[in-house]
């Protein structure tokens, strides 16, 4: 379906029924009747692509259609693969929530920050507890606060319902964390590579004969043994 809309994106060949079309490529553009760039087409083997049919007059490349809409399949999936996700991520306190907690979900708060995720933070006010709503939207504005470095507030508390609310955005673009086997993976595999570095200079023939070449190798064994003699 995604494939079909795409398809259907652009006008092709005899679908382009303007009098004259602005052909562009590697050697410049010229402006040309639509029939005259029908016939370069068929010529050359490719189709006449109109890609930009609000110009005056509209924009046409010579090009196969098929490796045409493979280049923007794959340009658009590079753009949305370097958009970084941005997801809203729930923290739920009580109106009389202790500081042992408290502090546990703003630490929890942080790291979603720091990965550049929003956070919605809201007291959850259950029966009578709504009589302390005020309680409660002093508890949010201190969570605001604390995480002044790392967000800032989207919306002030507002209450809806028995929920009171506070958003609050990343202030840094997110890193995704690596966990840590894949640090170590990349470790032991930038330490093999080192080891093999080493061990190639040492096989290459050196200036000053047999001397230099166990100087070299001496060299070599003390980097890979850590420096232990």
């Amino acid at each position: 379906m995604k494939n079909d809309n795409m398809k259907n994106q652009y006008r092709v060949n005899e679908q382009i029924r303007v009098r004259e079309v602005r052909i562009v490529g590697d050697g410049g553009s010229t402006v040309v009747p639509t029939r005259q760039a029908l016939d370069m087409a068929r010529e050359q083997g490719v189709d006449l692509v109109e890609i930009s049919p609000n110009a005056q007059p509209p924009v046409c490349r010579l090009i196969d259609y098929s490796k045409f809409l493979y280049q923007q399949k794959k340009r658009q999936k590079e753009m949305k693969a370097k958009q970084v996700k941005v997801e809203v991520k729930e923290i739920r306190f009580g109106p009389q929530t202790d500081e042992h907690d408290y502090q546990f979900k703003l630490k929890h708060a942080k790291e979603f920050l720091e990965e550049g995720n929003k956070v919605r933070a809201y007291v959850f006010f259950r029966g009578r507890s709504i009589l302390f709503k005020e309680q409660g939207e002093v508890l949010l504005l201190r969570f605001a606060n604390d995480l002044e470095e790392f967000g800032k507030v989207e919306s002030m508390p507002s209450l809806e319902g028995k929920k009171m609310f506070l958003y609050l955005t990343p202030k840094k673009a997110g890193v995704t964390k690596k966990s840590q086997q894949k640090r170590d993976n990349e470790r032991r595999e930038a330490e093999a590579k080192e080891a093999e570095r080493l061990v190639e200079e040492a096989e290459k023939p050196a200036n000053g004969g047999l001397f230099a070449n166990a100087k070299i190798s001496a060299d070599v064994l003390k980097k890979l043994t850590g420096g232990e003699e």
